[in-house]
């Protein structure tokens, strides 16, 4: 049986988790959401995803420090990292990087996009 994709959204926008929680089902994929750091970094520890679309500006654990400390985890290597953000300074796109993102994206997005980014970052399943 193929192994359907795991996706872990991570915004404390209910609107946009709302409507990629939407488009990620349609598309087949598997979703869990997080709203905040904390509720991400507990998710990441139970559960191997293959995506996590990240939001920084979050209330309390930034999303550059959930990255950071995904990539420390040898066992969620495989783990593919988009952060989706309002803040699009090139400092901040830079920190994002720096901290282990794959991608990132700056809010204002197209929906279109992501979709087709998340399906490049997804490993071929043969």
């Amino acid at each position: 049986m193929p192994h359907t994709p795991h996706i872990l959204l991570v915004d404390d926008e209910p609107n946009i988790v709302m409507s990629l929680d939407f488009l990620m089902r349609k598309a087949g994929y598997q979703v869990s959401i997080a709203r905040n750091g904390t509720e991400a970094l507990e998710a990441v520890s139970q559960t191997p995803f293959e995506v996590v679309i990240l939001d920084i500006m979050m209330p309390d654990v930034d999303g550059y420090q959930v990255c950071r400390q995904l990539r420390q985890r040898p066992d969620r290597a495989g783990t593919r990292v988009i952060f989706l953000s309002a803040k699009s300074k090139e400092e901040d796109v830079a920190e994002g990087y720096a901290a282990g993102a794959d991608l990132y994206l700056t809010k204002p997005f197209s929906t279109r996009q992501l979709m087709a980014q998340v399906k490049l970052l997804l490993p071929a399943t043969s």
